[in-house]
């Protein structure tokens, strides 16, 4: 069984009405590995800790932490639910920080997931190449967490306890440049499950705005809920 819960990244104009902006062509935010929970994943079952972009197609496009059953934990980038390449460089470390980063570069006809290790510096990056039937532009971003249990009809408690921070959105401003990019934070989160009813073995704590870079930020830890995170909305 499958399940998610989690929010979708959003900005409020004046009046107060979340919006997803436009010309999206990358996303990024840090994850921080604060503690290991334990393994309580069931046998052949996985879970993933989400930086999701879905582009004006709605296809989904993923550089996510996976957490599975055997005890592996790494960082996969995913294109419309199929795995494209597993970093082998940066490994999840308990009590480091992880810049994830997708960019959508139309001239290319490619997407570039990037991955830093912002305790050892160590970066690594895939290019994935598309054909012109792709639309480069972003639709919607989703933060948050998603299960499959391949044993049972629940969610499970979950590996890591992790902060998330820094979630950002970059606009190609010049469309003859798609590379000179610039970075705005959201400041709203509008929550999202797949509405199975199902209660959630976690909780979304301390949604805030940092003072040092005006980003949002937010805990996910073990608890107990049944929708994903709001923010400001």
């Amino acid at each position: 069984m499958h399940f998610w819960a989690g929010s979708f990244c959003y900005v409020l104009e004046q009046a107060k009405k979340p919006r997803f902006p436009n010309r999206v062509t990358a996303i990024s935010d840090i994850i921080r590995l604060v503690e290991d929970l334990g393994n309580q994943i069931p046998d052949k079952s996985w879970m993933l800790y989400l930086l999701e972009l879905f582009n004006i197609q709605n296809a989904a496009v993923e550089l996510n932490l996976i957490c599975q059953f055997d005890g592996q934990n790494y960082f996969e980038a995913i294109f419309q639910g199929v795995n494209q390449y597993r970093f082998v460089q940066v490994l999840p470390i308990v009590s480091h920080s992880y810049f994830r980063q997708i960019i959508m570069n139309s001239q290319r006809q490619t997407i570039t997931y990037l991955l830093e290790d912002q305790n050892s510096k160590q970066t690594e990056r895939y290019g994935l190449s598309l054909n012109r039937e792709f639309g480069f532009e972003g639709l919607n971003h989703f933060t948050g967490i998603e299960w499959w249990n391949k044993m049972g009809n629940f969610p499970y408690p979950i590996r890591y306890l992790v902060e998330i921070s820094q979630l950002v959105y970059g606009i190609a401003d010049e469309p003859s440049d798609v590379e000179a990019i610039t970075y705005r934070p959201y400041n709203a989160l509008i929550p999202n499950q797949e509405d199975s009813g199902k209660q959630y073995p976690i909780s979304f704590d301390n949604a805030r705005i940092k003072k040092e870079d005006g980003c949002i930020c937010y805990n996910v830890g073990s608890g107990n809920c049944n929708t994903g995170l709001t923010y400001d909305c």
